[in-house]
């Protein structure tokens, strides 16, 4: 199966950045993808709470996901939105960070809002506290388009085997791992996560990623490590995208989820246990 990873740099103006993705998703059917995937906040990448207020729309008025929605009908793709930031009615004011599978007659398949928040002091220059500015989900998701049953997840999701464990018991096939990964993380642990995800799974691991450094209009600019990867049940990437935006195509052998759990029926063979 032809898949695409669009890899992103998105600024923080959802309306600048929406021609250049929609732009991309055709790219990638032109050039024979049946399933396309974007990045973590494909629609608007800020460290600005108070411009995202300005900026940022719920799911019903979002013209990231309108526009999507539209260019995955009229291709006749899956279309997996990584995630887009979206308005939501909490008290507190505080987004989601929601992905979505789209169907090739533009509905919306399944969504699912990132359980993790990104919470940590990687330096005395470098923290992030996603969970100000974003509100956690509480609900795993396993979307069912027709080609395979597909684990939705969203970037820091990959730390957390138990999640992946959970989507896998409940039928999946495919995890995808939708990011906009530090630079400095990225370097010490992207592709170990993502391959152990896909070996303890037996699995497909997709994971769209932002790249660059990011245009803003206020806030501290960020950047993002890119190398969206695909990788196959066998713990093999079959591809890394680098650093460069653009359009990724790789042919997703979904036979090789059987093979891969049949050399190595892992769960087959797990034990329960008392302790420690």
């Amino acid at each position: 199966m032809k898949t695409a990873l669009l890899q992103l740099n998105v600024s923080d103006d959802p309306v600048a950045n929406l021609p250049g993705t929609v732009q991309m998703v055709r790219q990638a059917v032109d050039m024979g993808a049946e399933f396309v995937l974007t990045p973590e906040v494909t629609n608007c990448l800020s460290t600005s709470r108070a411009h995202q207020k300005q900026v940022l729309r719920d799911e019903a008025q979002d013209a990231t996901l309108a526009a999507l929605r539209d260019v995955a009908a009229e291709c006749g793709i899956h279309l997996l939105i990584g995630s887009l930031a979206l308005t939501t009615n909490d008290p507190d004011g505080r987004f989601a960070n929601r992905s979505f599978m789209i169907g090739p007659d533009g509905a919306v398949l399944a969504r699912y809002d990132k359980i993790h928040m990104f919470d940590v002091a990687l330096s005395e220059t470098e923290t992030y506290t996603e969970s100000s500015g974003y509100r956690p989900g509480s609900q795993a998701v396993l979307a069912q388009p027709a080609f395979a049953p597909v684990g939705m997840a969203v970037c820091y999701d990959m730390r957390f085997p138990k999640l992946a464990e959970a989507l896998v018991t409940a039928g999946a096939h495919i995890l995808t791992y939708p990011s906009a990964f530090s630079p400095v993380t990225g370097a010490a642990h992207w592709h170990s996560l993502l391959r152990a995800r896909a070996i303890e799974a037996g699995a497909w691991v997709l994971a769209p990623a932002q790249t660059g450094q990011h245009a803003g209009r206020a806030g501290a600019l960020r950047s993002t490590y890119g190398h969206s990867l695909a990788v196959d049940p066998w713990g093999e990437v079959v591809l890394d995208a680098g650093e460069a935006p653009g359009v990724y195509v790789f042919d997703m052998e979904l036979d090789k989820v059987a093979e891969a759990r049949r050399r190595i029926p892992a769960r087959d063979n797990a034990r329960p246990f008392d302790g420690p």
